[in-house]
């Protein structure tokens, strides 16, 4: 065999070798209603992701809720990042969201919640840190929000992070599995917080003096808020949050409103009894948009990207139950006219949902072999 046969042979080896280990990532085209979109897998073999962030340099930082964090680059997995808290990963407790610091690019610094074990059980907390010039450590890990009470249960930690304009951050609380506390305003349950990014107390806290609540809490009265975001044309904060059976809600969070749970819901008990004294309440708020059935809504963003104009302001919810996007249409009001649920069964249960710099959609989907998925305008789309 002479030489040029023999490297020629070689090359065809290597690639047809390549073609049987490196896995073509999966692509779908599916049409909805105004826009056709293409559907990648970018990773698999998450273990119940929680959430995504994407990098500067265009990598993907990725939750996994037993406690690891992961980035994402060309379709690999790194190995787990080292010095991630310690975090209670049982039932819907673990590590959770991420979101990146706005001056990440040169501080490095990023946010995570996570339920961690403590006296009397776990509960939400949150830290900053930063990640390693290398990407394979947390470093300068601290503690900057923890609830007061840890209780027994494993069950709605809420623990979604919203990152306002001047660099403060908003999280959202669950109940615990314990509805009265969200009635309690010496109670971090059931509650969205406000804290600086090193975990004092705002001075625009309605309750800052600590008289009334707690000086850390920003509104009340919420269930399982696992979705919070700002709108970036108003600068409004909203929240998605888990009814029980029936009633899961899109709520506008103002300072100092109470939400109404347990008081007044549109849900019932999982027993099929009815909870509180009705659907409305003077000095009680209502929602702006409920669900009956349930969706069991994880994440919510509100698109304001450019790759679909055709979804301009409308909201976009990652739902568990029935494995689907819901995006919420709005009119000129901001009164919610129209859903379209997209993706119905077709990638699994859909935890997080996050628009990328480029108004491309991040899923990642909560499963035992989870995915991260991106969904972008099909080429076959007009406009």
């Amino acid at each position: 065999m002479n030489s040029v046969l023999a490297l020629r042979l070689g090359i065809l080896l290597t690639t047809v070798t390549l073609a049987l280990t490196v896995p073509a990532l999966a692509a779908d085209t599916v049409q909805t209603k105004k826009v056709a979109v293409q559907v990648e897998t970018i990773a698999s073999g998450l273990e119940h992701p929680w959430a995504v962030a994407v990098l500067p340099d265009g990598g993907y930082i990725v939750t996994e809720r037993p406690g690891r964090l992961r980035i994402i680059r060309d379709g690999k997995l790194s190995a787990p990042i080292a010095n991630v808290p310690k975090v209670s990963a049982r039932s819907q407790g673990g590590l959770m969201d991420i979101e990146l610091a706005p001056d990440f690019s040169t501080s490095r610094t990023l946010y995570l919640t996570a339920a961690t074990p403590g006296d009397g059980g776990s509960g939400t907390e949150a830290f900053s840190a930063t990640l390693s010039a290398d990407g394979t450590a947390l470093d300068n890990v601290k503690s900057i929000f923890k609830m007061r009470q840890f209780t027994g249960g494993g069950i709605q930690y809420g623990s979604r992070i919203a990152i306002a304009k001047d660099g403060s951050l908003f999280i959202s609380i669950g109940d615990r599995g314990d509805r009265d506390r969200s009635q309690d305003w010496k109670d971090d349950a059931g509650a969205i917080v406000h804290i600086n990014a090193d975990g004092s107390t705002p001075t625009d806290n309605p309750f800052k003096d600590g008289v009334k609540a707690l000086p850390e809490i920003w509104s009340k009265g919420h269930r399982n808020p696992q979705g919070i975001t700002f709108d970036a044309a108003d600068g409004r904060l909203y929240t998605v949050e888990h009814g029980a059976r029936g009633g899961d809600e899109i709520n506008g969070i103002e300072p100092g409103k109470n939400y109404g749970w347990p008081v007044i819901t549109y849900g019932r008990d999982y027993s099929g009894a009815e909870i509180g004294e009705g659907t409305a309440k003077e000095g009680l708020e209502q929602p702006l948009y409920y669900w009956d059935p349930s969706i069991a809504p994880g994440a919510v963003a509100i698109y304001r990207g450019k790759m679909f104009p055709e979804w301009n302001g409308d909201f976009l919810v990652a739902a568990l139950k029935f494995k689907l996007l819901s995006r919420m249409q709005r009119d000129d009001t901001g009164a919610f006219v129209a859903e379209e649920r997209m993706f119905d069964g077709d990638y699994g249960r859909m935890r997080d949902v996050v628009v990328a710099p480029d108004g491309a959609l991040l899923i990642v989907t909560d499963e035992d072999d989870g995915a991260l998925i991106r969904v972008s305008r099909s080429p076959d789309s007009n406009g």
